[in-house]
């Protein structure tokens, strides 16, 4: 209990219980111990009032030990004017630990309160024997029971302390932790940002190189007819690329909402025949439905297999390509791009962004990827999305 004016309360409350009981002449008939009594309690309410009352609930510094050696000396002197003012342990011991800025001092503190009372008695009762046991009595007694509940409190309080340390610790920690979720996150969102970007307007806008290069060729040598036709696919082509750059500013999935994942399928390899003059058999025999295909497993494998064409159209000198997508009895769908292209040898060329984000891609849908090539003899990729269907 730190809050002074709750002190305040408390200690005129006590003084003045201990004021009347000396005026109805509980303590003593003689006018004099009443008078000495009242003497004491006024010098009491100063010490509280000017040593004890501004350091509460702070660092007492070197008010403590005035004020306790003070103390002492008012116990020695009033107890042995009335004993009944002993009562002042009421008030000297809980101060005494409310101040202390430790729990030894607080011990120490009690200490000299136990014996100015002891002391006092003594001296009241003439040195007398039964004064000194009456006052040892009272001193022991009242040490040991202000001490062990003081240590009580003192320790309900260091624990209130200690917890609400841990809680600052723990609330600072959690700040961290948020702090760095952000920074991941943000992390995580530029990495996929650059995946989805090489994985799509990368793609189109090589795919719009190629075709734009071809209809320039082909109006050089007077092709009218098949110039037009490039530019028309370069416009659909185009238009792809705005609303993949659109679905990336709003952060939709590359499934068109529109359209069927099959379609979407058949459109992708549709613009890579003409783009790039190949020769693409897709076989959809198995493929599910969007309707039935989890959308995270449509974006995963039509992404794949965009890059998988891309790399055939840069790399791998094909003429064939074969697609294939197929579901199998536990929900998994393999996506399988194979070319007949000069391949490579998968385990000592460079692993450029292209495979790489292929790879990461997969894994974070909890898939597989393999890449099977050698030199000559083309270049298979295969993705494996496992619980990619979703149940009816």
């Amino acid at each position: 209990m730190l809050n002074r004016r709750w002190w305040d309360i408390a200690v005129t409350g006590a003084a003045a219980v201990i004021v009347v009981a000396l005026l109805a002449g509980l303590g003593s008939d003689e006018a004099g111990t009443r008078v000495g009594g009242i003497v004491a309690i006024v010098v009491f309410a100063v010490l509280y009032a000017v040593i004890a009352r501004p350091v509460i609930g702070r660092d007492p510094g070197w008010r403590y030990p005035v004020f306790v050696a003070a103390l002492g000396v008012l116990l020695i002197v009033a107890t042995s004017v009335a004993p009944f003012l002993a009562m002042l342990q009421t008030l000297a011991y809980p101060l005494v630990w409310v101040l202390a800025p430790r729990r030894r001092p607080a011990v120490i503190a009690s200490g000299v309160v136990a014996l100015a009372v002891w002391i006092g008695f003594f001296v009241g009762g003439g040195f007398g024997w039964s004064a000194f046991v009456s006052g040892a009595t009272t001193a022991i007694f009242s040490f040991v029971f202000a001490t062990a509940l003081g240590l009580w409190i003192y320790s309900i309080a260091e624990y209130g302390e200690e917890r609400a340390r841990l809680l600052a610790e723990l609330t600072a920690a959690q700040r961290e932790v948020e702090a760095l979720s952000r920074d991941r996150g943000a992390a995580a969102e530029r990495e996929r940002l650059a995946r989805d970007i090489h994985d799509t307007l990368a793609q189109t806008l090589a795919g719009l190189v190629l075709l734009a290069e071809r209809a320039g060729r082909q109006s050089r040598e007077g092709q009218t007819d098949a110039a037009a036709d490039t530019v028309a696919t370069l416009e659909q082509i185009a238009r792809e690329a705005l609303g993949e750059a659109r679905a990336l500013v709003s952060r939709t999935a590359a499934v068109p909402s529109d359209a069927a994942f099959e379609a979407a399928l058949e459109r992708l390899v549709a613009r890579f025949r003409a783009e790039a003059g190949l020769a693409i058999d897709l076989d959809l025999h198995a493929a599910p439905g969007a309707a039935s295909l989890a959308r995270e497993a449509q974006v995963v494998l039509l992404r794949c297999l965009q890059e998988a064409l891309a790399n055939v159209r840069k790399h791998a000198r094909a003429t064939l390509v074969r697609v294939s997508v197929r579901v199998d009895a536990a929900g998994a769908v393999d996506l399988v791009v194979a070319d007949d292209g000069r391949g490579f040898d998968a385990g000592t060329a460079p692993r450029g962004f292209g495979l790489d984000g292929m790879a990461e891609r997969v894994g974070l849908a909890g898939g597989e990827f393999a890449v099977v090539s050698a030199a000559g003899a083309g270049t298979t990729v295969t993705v494996r999305v496992p619980d990619a269907v979703v149940p009816a």
